[in-house]
């Protein structure tokens, strides 16, 4: 491993050592159905540990990021797979396109919603917002028959607001409309939730063109036409 690389993670671990609360960690693992065990270090606990701990890292080069944000995630603690897509976020400035084709890995090793959409959030939607030309990464993904992967590709505009490409997001949740998959129509419910916020008319006609969307995702697209 790089020095850099060795340096986050080794920080990172002596950070979370002994941070952990056997009580949390029990009740994190049955909420997340025994997906990874847990060192029981609440989210703010968390953020708060790994802020420090990374308070000296030199920008690193992208292959070292990746190289420690990979180690990260093969640990076996949940916390540890949440501080590897925290830190990709937090040195997102020297991410490319090739942080986006390596995520896949990272979507589908230990994957469950909390990953994959952490991941969605730190990674995949800033890289989408920042390069255009990722679009053909996102249409592979969608068109993999890995539920993760799928869940990523709907999500990837998440967070872009004004500048979401709502013809494209409505095309996503189309191909995956009749997927019987509960994580994949959460998914389509809760992009259709965020685009009622730009262009709540495209979503009345999705609806109106699907009437037998899953009950999952007409949830939570109602929920936002009941937010207009």
């Amino acid at each position: 491993m790089g020095k850099w690389a060795n340096q986050a993670v080794s920080q990172t671990k002596m950070a979370f050592q002994n941070a952990g609360n056997k009580t949390v960690a029990r009740g994190a693992a049955n909420y997340m159905k025994h997906v990874s065990p847990f060192l029981g270090i609440s989210a703010p606990k968390r953020n708060k540990l790994q802020k420090k701990a990374w308070q000296d890292l030199e920008i690193p080069s992208e292959s070292e990021l990746l190289l420690a944000a990979s180690t990260l995630w093969k640990l076996p603690e949940r916390e540890y797979q949440y501080a590897g897509a925290d830190l990709i976020g937090k040195f997102i400035q020297v991410c490319t396109l090739v942080t986006l084709s390596k995520v896949k890995v990272l979507i589908t090793s230990k994957s469950w919603w909390d990953s994959v959409d952490n991941l969605g959030s730190k990674v995949i939607s800033p890289l989408t917002l920042k390069f255009p030309q990722s679009r053909k990464i996102i249409k592979l993904w969608s068109n993999s028959k890995n539920i993760w992967l799928i869940r990523a590709a709907i999500q990837h505009q998440r967070g872009h607001k004004k500048n979401t490409d709502v013809d494209f997001v409505i095309s996503l949740c189309q191909k995956h409309v009749n997927n019987p998959e509960f994580f994949v129509s959460k998914a389509i419910g809760w992009a259709l939730r965020d685009l009622t916020k730009i262009d709540a008319w495209a979503v009345k006609i999705f609806l109106r063109e699907n009437p037998k969307l899953n009950k999952v995702a007409l949830r939570e697209a109602q929920k936002g036409l009941n937010r207009i």
